[in-house]
């Protein structure tokens, strides 16, 4: 079997989804699977030793002036190839986080119409790519969004299975303007009776993206969340202290929280729940710890926060530990007590939450998106209510003060995660998936 994984890569933040699509091709080649991790857009960025291929298609800078300038279509393509080279479009990208994806909304239609569209030739070379050079049985694409090659490719290649992965697809349609979006959803709609199967890992996203792009739901198949549990394996569970300052002679609490660092992920709700936690005389040992990729267009809501935190005088309870490896990664979590990422949207996938689970820490999730599911699965926590401060606060001081519980919990959802969610039991149930014969 000769698999190509078309993963869109994140404008150089650590992403959970190209992560996720990193150690899943690399599960696929242990496998004995022919795989190759192919980027768009930007090149991915991981925590881990990557396995994509160098080269780049629909690269973020040539896309987006094509969009804006279609006659640039007209420039002799050799030229044109000049603005994918990977260290450009790295660095054009530092300060992607600043666009605003409702800006994006007819380029994102544009690469949905494939062959209609103004990036047509980058179209063409990716399906000549894959047609007489690679000649795949499977293709697999990271999102939907990208699939506007799609029917073209099944034209191309007929035998091939194409399989999609629908993981976040609703936040990007949400925020482009209606016109654009109507439209967008629309082209999906289109797009996915020329899809073999598609793949979502939890039960709530594969309805909601049923009900939005009409898909009939005996083409979905829920393949459950999964992490490479290595890393987490590697030594036992704990609490480290030794470069982080303490408010007083006892032992702290760390309460910790570890994603991208955007409103959309719910740090200020954390800060809140801290911050009421602290009034109480009970929680004189809490402190807050935070870790991930900060954009330079967050920095100023990450400075909101810090100055939140110091005017009720807990400036000496915080810190913020920076966007972290993978082995600094695992040291973060481990150094926990409880962890509680709260955010806005409903998350179809949870990552973290595998990741704090594996680390023998015990989480707190608003129960909304895939939380509860995931919960509920691996037995690891508990939930509230979503956007619930008072809720919010109860649940992370129960599970603070019962010790047992907490624990309990905890060493649950380890055992279930490293016999249930591992990277290789996904890639086992993806490689029948793309080849059911």
């Amino acid at each position: 079997m000769k698999v190509v994984f078309l993963t869109a890569g994140a404008a150089g933040m650590y992403c959970g989804s190209c992560m996720h699509d990193n150690s899943l091709a690399r599960a696929l080649r242990g496998l004995g699977v022919d795989c190759l991790l192919q980027p768009t857009y930007t090149p991915i960025r991981t925590d881990e030793a990557s396995v994509a291929g160098e080269q780049l298609f629909f690269g973020g800078i040539q896309i987006y002036l094509l969009q804006k300038l279609p006659l640039l279509r007209f420039v002799p393509s050799p030229i044109r190839r000049l603005l994918d080279w990977p260290p450009l479009v790295r660095l054009a990208s530092r300060r992607a986080g600043a666009t605003d994806a409702s800006m994006l909304g007819d380029l994102a239609v544009s690469m949905l119409k494939g062959q209609l569209g103004n990036q047509r030739d980058e179209v063409d070379r990716l399906i000549d790519w894959l047609v007489n050079d690679i000649r795949p049985t499977a293709v697999v694409l990271s999102n939907l969004l990208i699939g506007g090659l799609i029917p073209s490719l099944r034209k191309r290649l007929p035998q091939a299975r194409i399989a999609v992965m629908l993981q976040g697809d609703d936040i990007f349609l949400d925020h482009l303007p209606e016109k654009q979006r109507s439209e967008a959803i629309r082209l999906c709609s289109d797009i996915q009776s020329h899809v073999d199967v598609f793949i979502t890992n939890s039960r709530f996203y594969a309805a909601k993206m049923g009900s939005m792009l009409s898909i009939d739901p005996s083409r979905i198949e829920v393949v459950p969340l999964s992490i490479d549990v290595s890393p987490f394996l590697a030594g036992a569970k704990e609490h480290v202290a030794a470069d982080t300052p303490t408010h007083t002679d006892q032992v702290p609490f760390r309460l910790g929280y570890l994603a991208r660092i955007a409103p959309e992920k719910g740090l200020h709700r954390l800060v809140d729940a801290f911050i009421q936690l602290t009034r109480d005389p009970r929680n004189s040992d809490l402190r807050l710890d935070v870790a991930g990729w900060l954009g330079e267009a967050n920095r100023e809501y990450l400075q909101s926060q810090v100055e939140r935190i110091a005017s009720e005088g807990l400036e000496d309870r915080f810190q913020y530990h920076g966007s972290p490896d993978l082995n600094e990664k695992v040291r973060f979590l481990r150094s926990l007590d409880l962890f509680c990422v709260p955010t806005e949207y409903e998350d179809p996938k949870g990552l973290f939450v595998l990741e704090s689970l594996a680390s023998s820490v015990c989480v707190a999730q608003p129960n909304h998106g895939a939380f509860g599911e995931l919960i509920e699965q691996t037995g690891g926590g508990l939930t509230f209510a979503p956007y619930n401060l008072d809720e919010m606060c109860r649940v992370l001081q129960q599970l603070k003060d019962e010790t047992e519980l907490r624990t309990r919990l905890a060493n649950t959802g380890f055992e279930r995660v490293i016999q249930q969610n591992t990277i290789e039991k996904a890639a086992a149930r993806l490689k029948l998936l793309l080849d059911p014969a």
